[in-house]
């Protein structure tokens, strides 16, 4: 049995075949394409636009985060800058107390390497060595002796003593050391 004796359905005779002119279709080809490619380029130009967005919130993103390191950064400085005062009044007692084996000593030298170790930790570093070359960004020369006879001419300025330790906190000076200059 064939599928048209089967539905029921008369197929057409083979002059009779229908042509459908150009004209009767209800929308033109060139219409459809036109349509098409401005829906194309409508959902690109939002591609692109969601695209720069998200770019745009990702940088903002990170400068706010980066801005509040900084904040934070700047707001330990200052604390760190605040306690300087405290480490130079340590450092003073302990010298004054020199290498005596007092419980007062002992306690003093342990509360002040207590504090010193803990800020270091968290990127305090001191500037406190003799001998070294002068240096201007981290040295503050108070005075100034004459360098020795056999030193010559090239062995320029270096550092005969600290007066005042001089600290840096992540590598930013916070406080240059007060020194003696020989050279």
């Amino acid at each position: 049995m064939s599928d048209t004796e089967a539905t029921g359905a008369v197929p057409p005779p083979d002059d009779e075949l229908m042509v459908v002119e150009e004209a009767e279709l209800p929308v033109a080809s060139g219409e459809v394409v036109d349509e098409r490619s401005d829906a194309e380029r409508q959902r690109d130009d939002y591609i692109d636009a969601l695209q720069r967005l998200q770019a745009d919130f990702e940088n903002y993103r990170k400068r706010v985060v980066r801005a509040a390191d900084e904040a934070a950064d700047r707001a330990a400085g200052s604390l760190i800058r605040a306690l300087l005062p405290v480490l130079d009044a340590l450092d003073l007692a302990e010298e004054h107390l020199g290498a005596g084996e007092s419980e007062e000593a002992v306690a003093l030298r342990q509360t002040r390497d207590l504090l010193v170790t803990t800020l270091a930790k968290e990127g305090l570093d001191r500037i406190d060595a003799t001998g070294v070359a002068f240096d201007p960004t981290v040295h503050e020369a108070v005075s100034h002796e004459t360098g020795d006879e056999d030193e010559g001419e090239d062995a320029g300025q270096h550092v005969a003593a600290v007066l005042r330790a001089g600290y840096q906190w992540r590598g930013a000076v916070l406080r240059a050391a007060m020194v003696r200059v020989r050279g």
